[in-house]
C-alpha cells in the first residue's frame, strides 16, 4: 500500500501487523485488569447477598427514584438558567458599548475563576438560601459564565465576510446576530454546549454537601447503613451507570439535533437554475 495522507504515511504490511499485535497485547492487558478488579470485589465480599438486599425493598427504590428526580430537577433548572445567562453575558461581551463589554467581561472572568463549591456554600450559608436554589444558583453562575465564552467564540468563528455582507444589505446589528451569525455559529457551539451541560449534570452531585436530597445523597444514605454491611461498592455500581447513561443520552441528543440541523430546509443547498440567454441590445451582434 503506497500512498500518503497529509499528516502521515499510510502503514504498510509490517506496520499493520505490528498494530494488530499492539492491539492484541492492549486487549489482553485490559482483560487482565478487569479480571483483577472482579477478583478483588469477590474476595472482599462485595457481591454478597447481604450488601445487595437493600435494593429489593420498595422504600429504598423510592428513595433512589426520588433522588434521581431531584437531580433531574436541579439539572433542568440549572441548564435553562445557564443557557439564558450565557446568552446575556455573551451579548454583553460582543457589545459595541465599552462599559457594557467591560462589565460582562468582569462577571464572566470572576465566576469562571471562582470554585463552584465555594459559590454553592456561600449562597447556602451566607445568604441562607434553601438547598435547591443554592445549588441551582451556583451551577447557573459557573456554567453560564463558561457558556458565555462558548457563545462568543461560536459567533466569532463565523466567517467575517458573512457579517460584512449582511451589513452591506442594510441590516442592523441585532438582525445580523439573529439571522446570520447565531444560526451559523450554533453548529460550532453545539458540541461545547452539550459538553458543558454534561458537566452541569455531574456537578449536581455536589448538592449532597448542602443536604440536598439528590441521587448521590440517596446513595450515601444507603451506603452508610450498618444493617447491610455498609454496601458502598454496590451503591456505586448502581448509581454510576445511571449517571453515565444520562450523559450518553445528552450526547445522543446533541448528535440528533446536529443531524436534524443539517437536514433543515434553511441550511440545505439550493439548486441554481442555469443562466438564460441574454437579451440582445440594439446595436449588439449575437454570435
Amino acid at each position: 500500500m503506497t500512498g500518503a495522507s497529509a499528516l502521515y504515511d499510510l502503514p504498510g504490511p509490517r506496520a499493520r501487523a505490528r498494530h494488530r499485535t499492539y492491539a492484541l497485547i492492549a486487549g489482553l492487558v485490559l482483560l487482565l485488569l478487569l479480571g483483577w478488579v472482579g477478583y478483588a470485589l469477590v474476595d472482599t465480599g462485595q457481591f454478597a447477598a447481604e450488601k445487595w438486599r437493600p435494593f429489593e425493598y420498595k422504600g429504598i427504590q423510592l428513595l433512589l427514584l426520588r433522588g434521581l428526580g431531584n437531580t433531574l430537577k436541579a439539572f433542568g433548572l440549572a441548564a435553562v438558567f445557564s443557557l439564558a445567562l450565557g446568552g446575556v453575558l455573551a451579548a454583553g461581551r460582543l457589545s459595541d458599548h465599552r462599559p457594557v463589554r467591560w462589565a460582562a467581561t468582569l462577571v464572566v472572568e470572576f465566576f469562571r475563576a471562582m470554585p463552584l463549591l465555594v459559590m454553592i456554600f456561600f449562597v447556602f450559608v451566607a445568604l441562607k438560601v434553601q438547598p435547591l436554589p443554592a445549588l441551582v444558583t451556583g451551577l447557573t453562575l459557573y456554567n453560564g459564565s463558561v457558556l458565555a465564552e462558548v457563545f462568543r467564540a461560536g459567533v466569532n468563528s463565523v466567517e467575517r465576510g458573512q457579517r460584512e455582507a449582511a451589513y452591506s444589505l442594510g441590516m442592523t446589528k441585532t438582525q445580523v446576530m439573529a439571522h446570520v451569525l447565531v444560526p451559523q455559529g450554533v453548529r460550532a457551539m453545539l458540541p461545547a454546549i452539550i459538553s458543558q451541560l454534561v458537566v452541569a449534570l455531574k456537578d449536581t452531585s455536589l448538592g449532597f454537601l448542602i443536604t440536598y436530597e439528590e441521587f448521590l445523597h440517596a446513595g450515601k444514605l444507603i451506603a452508610g447503613n450498618l444493617d447491610y454491611g455498609l454496601p458502598f461498592i454496590p451503591v456505586v455500581m448502581i448509581i454510576s451507570p445511571v449517571y453515565i447513561g444520562m450523559c450518553m443520552l445528552l450526547s445522543w441528543l446533541a448528535t440528533w439535533v446536529a443531524k436534524r440541523e443539517r437536514r433543515s430546509v434553511k441550511t440545505r443547498a439550493v439548486e441554481v437554475a442555469p443562466a438564460a440567454p441574454a437579451t440582445v441590445l440594439p446595436g449588439d451582434t449575437q454570435t
